[in-house]
């Protein structure tokens, strides 16, 4: 199964996104614990997009596909940033660091992201930018 849906850039829009990927996936045995982490994962990609690579412009939307096989549950978030790719240089969040204000208080969801799902990956070309989140299924994961 494949479906894709896009939203506006607007605050508040990742709860639309979870919704709607939540909808899609109904019905499938996944672990509730894990699909709840699915969601908290995609619903930080998806603010990451909108506020970071759109400033939340309502004209810009992000794309979501989820894709099901039986094998992996794959989320593909795509805004149309440019710039270099993060997730790989994203600090790493210290939070007695954050306590003594030597690091942002903010600056948790890609480090939330990596670790609520199995596998993260990320792709840019000159106009878009793609997190894909990936959840196996089956075997206990």
């Amino acid at each position: 199964m494949t479906a894709t849906f896009r939203l506006p850039s607007r605050v508040g829009g990742e709860r639309e996104a979870i919704r709607r990927m939540r909808e899609l996936l109904e019905g499938l045995e996944v672990e509730p614990a894990r699909l709840d982490n699915l969601s908290t994962a995609v619903g930080e990609a998806v603010t990451n997009a909108m506020e970071h690579a759109h400033g939340y412009d309502p004209s810009l939307e992000v794309e979501v596909e989820v894709v099901v096989t039986p094998e992996r549950i794959s989320v593909a978030i795509t805004d149309l940033g440019g710039g270099d790719l993060v997730v790989d240089r994203a600090e790493e969040p210290d939070l007695e660091a954050k306590l003594r204000g030597d690091q942002s208080p903010r600056g948790w969801g890609l480090f939330l992201v990596r670790a609520l799902v199995d596998r993260v990956h990320e792709t840019r070309d000159d106009d878009r930018h793609t997190l894909t989140l990936e959840l196996e299924l089956g075997r206990g994961a």
